[in-house]
């Protein structure tokens, strides 16, 4: 761009002017400390220090303009002195964040106050009769439905103890009188089956010895009759 054009810097400079003059108007309509009279002491800190700065600043750029150097008038040990109030500021700023607890709901506080700002409300009110005594009718309800469970489960245990007693004292009875269950007839028909077999086998092999011992007592016979 050429030095000697300065036209768009120009406008741009006056559209910067006619923002701030915007910006500040609300401020410059009354005295500043009636202003800052409102404000807590950290923000009539802040406003104080900012507009300060901004008229340093402004007399260090008019300075500038008109070719003298700023650096070495006092308005820039001003300007320093300045920014360290904003350093204070900004170490106050960053202690209270820390300090200031962390924003909770307290939703019983929440729902008194609710209840209480819509109390006198008969219609709402005896909504909220309603609601309550269905909700204690749901809980009383749960909780006989769950004793009658547990009272239930406890009964066939002691049904099923019970029975598995009863069966083991009649299997003793019927032991000791020599009967037998009903469910036990397999079992006798195999045993009894198994005893004629044996006895048949037992009988056959008797007759086999027997048999095998007649010849040799024959002999024996015909031998002493010859010897008398």
């Amino acid at each position: 761009m050429d030095p000697t054009d300065l036209s768009p810097l120009l406008q741009q400079l006056a559209r910067h002017v006619d923002e701030l003059d915007a910006s500040l108007a609300p401020i410059l309509a009354s005295p500043l400390a009636d202003t800052a009279a409102k404000l807590p002491l950290l923000d009539k800190a802040k406003l104080y220090v900012l507009a300060t700065y901004a008229l340093e600043s402004c007399l260090f750029s008019y300075l500038r303009l008109h070719g003298v150097d700023a650096r070495q008038h006092p308005v820039f040990r001003e300007l320093a002195r300045v920014k360290q109030y904003f350093a204070k500021i900004q170490a106050v700023t960053a202690v209270d964040e820390q300090k200031q607890p962390a924003m909770t709901l307290d939703t019983a506080a929440a729902g008194r106050v609710i209840r209480s700002s819509l109390a006198g409300n008969d219609k709402i009110d005896l909504a909220r009769a309603e609601q309550q005594a269905k909700e204690r009718a749901r809980a009383l309800l749960r909780a006989t439905d769950l004793a009658k469970k547990r009272k239930g489960t406890a009964m066939e245990g002691d049904a099923a103890q019970q029975g598995s007693t009863a069966s083991g004292k009649k299997r003793m009875v019927m032991g000791a009188t020599g009967t037998l269950p009903p469910d036990a007839g397999d079992d006798v028909e195999a045993t009894a089956s198994s005893l004629s077999t044996g006895v048949q086998s037992h009988r056959r092999s008797k007759k086999q010895k027997r048999k095998s011992s007649k010849p040799g007592e024959t002999a024996h016979t015909t031998t002493a009759a010859t010897e008398s």
